[in-house]
């Protein structure tokens, strides 16, 4: 990408940034249609996890989001990726817990892991905007 111009590699960076917030935000109406559809309210239990699942990479592993993809001796990141896989695992078992105890039905939790997938794929999508050589970070 040497050769394109400044603007033309601005409007693409802003056509990557668009595509997040319109993956993150078909998330959020996935959310509120598991339970809107339904009349019922308890998937929304699932949007606690949605919201702690980013926090223990804010806290313990700050920008550097090199070393989460790497071996590490440092006890700070071990416990920020074991508390965001624990985290993830929340996401996927709130909503199913709460169709086996008959709080929700198939329709909520097809909802309901729906949108976690679409949140899934706009967080890996996220991560791998930035290619090592281009600060894309630097917008969001």
């Amino acid at each position: 990408m040497a050769d394109i111009p400044g603007y033309l590699r601005t409007c693409l960076d802003m056509g990557k940034i668009a595509f997040l917030a319109i993956l993150v935000s078909g998330g959020i109406v996935l959310q509120i249609l598991a339970c809107a559809l339904f009349d019922n309210w308890w998937p929304m239990l699932s949007v606690i996890m949605y919201v702690l699942l980013p926090m223990p990479l804010l806290f313990f592993a700050g920008s550097d989001s090199t070393s989460l993809f790497n071996e590490s001796d440092n006890s700070w990141i071990n416990a920020a990726k074991f508390l965001t896989g624990a985290s993830a695992v929340g996401s996927v078992a709130i909503p199913s817990i709460l169709k086996h105890a008959g709080l929700i039905g198939w329709g909520a939790l097809a909802f309901d892991l729906s949108s976690y997938i679409v949140f899934l794929v706009a967080i890996l999508c996220y991560v791998g905007v930035g290619d090592g050589n281009d600060n894309y970070y630097s917008y969001i």
